[in-house]
């Protein structure tokens, strides 16, 4: 397992954890595949009943990182799209877990992190986390991630703060369903996480999978819209547009959108 990623078994409760707290657990082309292949693995142990998904340090996620969206920079749209296939992989394979998967938000989430959030069955976080989507700034979409927005906030909510890009805190994520419940502290919450997987480990596995498979065929299962957020994702970075916003990003002045 790479060290991006931590991952421990105990009592049947697996513990998967972003392990770059340097970076705010922003993640790389490296961090999403092992985040697969650790969510990918899981789905086959059948000793695995709950999965919680944690981060290291003070960040929840900052959603992309920086050195990876440098390269991202000079891609072709078919390199975007190949890209792009990654972070779907990633979203697809938490949310595809048959297994209950819950978020321990501790801090800030931002961009794609709000994405990992929102694939997860349901989230706990503290009074301190903090959200945004902040894509439109760099002049790109929160597209792969969209399905999940939507799906976890519904249309309206997740349609104003997608083109807000502002910030909100977790009074406003729970009343807008992105999370569960808040605590005020981290060991409140993990006390919290605990009786719910404990309570979890009580109802049947098989009937859990099922119950998971039956929403998203109600709902509309958020991986059916895997072709179309990747053409968009990939068009919209290499739009002249997508490429200012990632620039000024990159060397950190502003976007030629905004006058002074």
């Amino acid at each position: 397992m790479a060290d991006v990623i931590l991952q421990r078994v105990e009592a049947g409760v697996a513990t998967v954890t972003l392990n770059r707290p340097e970076l705010h657990n922003a993640f790389d082309d490296r961090m999403m595949a092992a985040l697969t292949a650790s969510f990918r693995a899981l789905a086959d142990d059948r000793r695995v009943r709950v999965i919680v998904l944690a981060a290291a340090g003070r960040s929840f996620s900052a959603g992309a990182d920086m050195h990876w969206m440098k390269r991202m920079a000079g891609y072709s749209y078919e390199e975007n799209l190949a890209d792009a296939g990654l972070a779907a992989d990633m979203f697809e394979a938490i949310a595809g877990a048959p297994q209950p998967v819950i978020a321990r938000v501790q801090g800030a989430a931002f961009g794609g992190g709000v994405g990992l959030v929102a694939a997860c069955d349901l989230a706990l976080a503290v009074e301190r986390a903090s959200f945004c989507l902040s894509e439109v700034k760099l002049g790109i979409v929160p597209s792969m991630i969209s399905p999940y927005l939507v799906a976890r906030m519904g249309a309206g909510p997740s349609r104003r703060y997608a083109l807000t890009a502002e910030r909100f805190d977790a009074p406003t994520a729970r009343r807008l369903g992105l999370i569960a419940e808040i605590y005020p502290v981290e060991p409140a919450m993990d006390a919290a996480i605990a009786d719910l997987t404990a309570q979890l480990k009580r109802n049947s596995p098989g009937a859990l999978a099922a119950c998971k498979a039956l929403w998203n065929a109600v709902a509309g299962d958020p991986r059916a819209h895997r072709e179309e957020t990747l053409r968009r994702i990939a068009e919209i970075r290499v739009s002249p547009e997508g490429q200012e916003g990632l620039a000024a990003f990159l060397t950190k002045r502003t976007p030629n959108w905004i006058e002074d």
